[in-house]
């Protein structure tokens, strides 16, 4: 299910009966949905939740499950190497698609994440998690290593406590997870579809082209030893600058008022 409202997405996994399960079919729709016009100027936040019920005024996340991950059924031998290679590279696809496109994306958990679920939440810029969230890459205890999962798992929290959770399968809680880095904050289930939002809105007064630009330099020069990060960022910052945007900002700094962003890649300069 998707939902669009003034400046950003929302996006449902809605599919109680297979606990969210990331089947090939809904790995794809997930795609389209982040993708579906990607480069609308007003486009500025995505936010994935799991399973809802529907309030008069708003979706609201409700548990018991984010996602479990992928499909079992769909991992058999009747399916074949090549239905398998496809499940698995179209959610690779998927988990960098989210870090690489334009806009933040956030997490809104309530519920159980794991496997393939764990690693959406890993994948996203920022995820916001109640207090009843669980997390886990139980894969070892059905034969079926968290190899794809453990990548998103490995960069979101330090190496041994991504071991442990893949060498052991044991759930981790929602605080444990805020300890280690996997959610960027905990609530209760009563404040969690709240605090989503306001961080959405708070991303949304924000210029479009900023965002997107830092989001590039955030994610390359993660993958970079010290000295490429600092020379990648030094240009972007340089970069930022240069857009209209960049120097907008600084004039109404200096003016002593909100700043009129064109959300357009102009630059001021050149």
């Amino acid at each position: 299910i998707t939902r669009t409202c003034s400046n950003f997405r929302r996006i449902i996994l809605n599919n109680p009966k297979k606990r969210n399960a990331l089947s090939l079919a809904m790995m794809t729709s997930l795609r389209e949905d982040i993708l579906t016009d990607i480069d609308d100027e007003d486009l500025r936040v995505i936010i994935i939740s799991g399973i809802i019920s529907l309030f008069p005024s708003a979706y609201v996340a409700r548990g018991p499950v984010f996602s479990s991950g992928h499909d079992l059924k769909e991992l058999t031998s009747a399916q074949g190497r090549d239905y398998h290679t496809s499940v698995f590279s179209v959610c690779s696809e998927v988990m960098t698609l989210i870090q690489d496109i334009p806009v933040p994306v956030i997490a809104m958990v309530n519920g159980i994440a794991t496997a393939a679920g764990c690693q959406l939440v890993a994948s996203c810029d920022i995820a916001v998690a109640t207090d009843k969230s669980t997390f886990a890459t139980p894969g070892v205890n059905v034969g079926l290593f968290c190899s794809t999962p453990g990548v998103a798992l490995g960069r979101a929290v330090p190496r041994k406590v991504a071991m442990e959770m893949l060498f052991t399968g044991r759930p981790i809680t929602a605080q444990e997870a805020l300890l280690h880095g996997l959610v960027s904050k905990v609530v209760s289930e009563e404040r969690l579809e709240e605090e989503a939002l306001g961080i959405a809105r708070r991303v949304c007064e924000s210029s479009r082209p900023v965002l997107a630009l830092g989001k590039a330099a955030f994610q390359r020069q993660m993958a970079q030893g010290r000295d490429a990060a600092y020379a990648t960022a030094v240009a972007v910052m340089v970069d930022n600058l240069a857009l209209r945007d960049g120097q907008e900002g600084i004039r109404a700094f200096l003016e002593k008022r909100r700043p009129m962003w064109t959300n357009s890649t102009e630059k001021a300069y050149k």
